[in-house]
């Protein structure tokens, strides 16, 4: 399967972006996505995730309560909103796929990458 990350951008501290994962090639309902982000210097960390159902989700502790995921597979997409974002969160952020299908926050775990979207928020 083939990731698209999209919707980064240049926000505001205290801002809202929504980052979108359009995949294509096998069926999109079988995996669960992740979201990972890597900010220079440092290392690519979980974000969120989601099951391949949609029903289950799993958030990083410094996310909860402002960025939501979601995914319309009919749409071959997961959706990454979030609110009140902090300029200690620029990074790039990836999509990742997981033949899996359960919510897992471990890279290694994850079978298929996308590119890499950049979110850049300025203080």
């Amino acid at each position: 399967v083939q990731l698209q990350a999209s919707g980064g951008g240049l926000v505001q501290a205290g801002g809202s972006l929504r980052l979108s994962c359009a995949a294509s090639g096998r069926p999109f309902s079988n995996y669960a996505v992740g979201w990972f982000r890597q900010a220079p210097g440092k290392e690519r960390e979980f974000v969120t995730s989601i099951n391949r159902s949609g029903d289950r989700t799993d958030y990083a502790d410094s996310v909860k309560g402002r960025f939501t995921i979601s995914r319309d597979n009919a749409k071959n997409t997961v959706y990454l909103q979030m609110n009140n974002l902090k300029p200690e969160e620029t990074a790039v952020y990836y999509c990742a796929a997981d033949r899996a299908g359960v919510v897992r926050r471990l890279a290694k775990d994850y079978d298929y990458w996308g590119q890499g979207t950049q979110v850049t928020v300025s203080s």
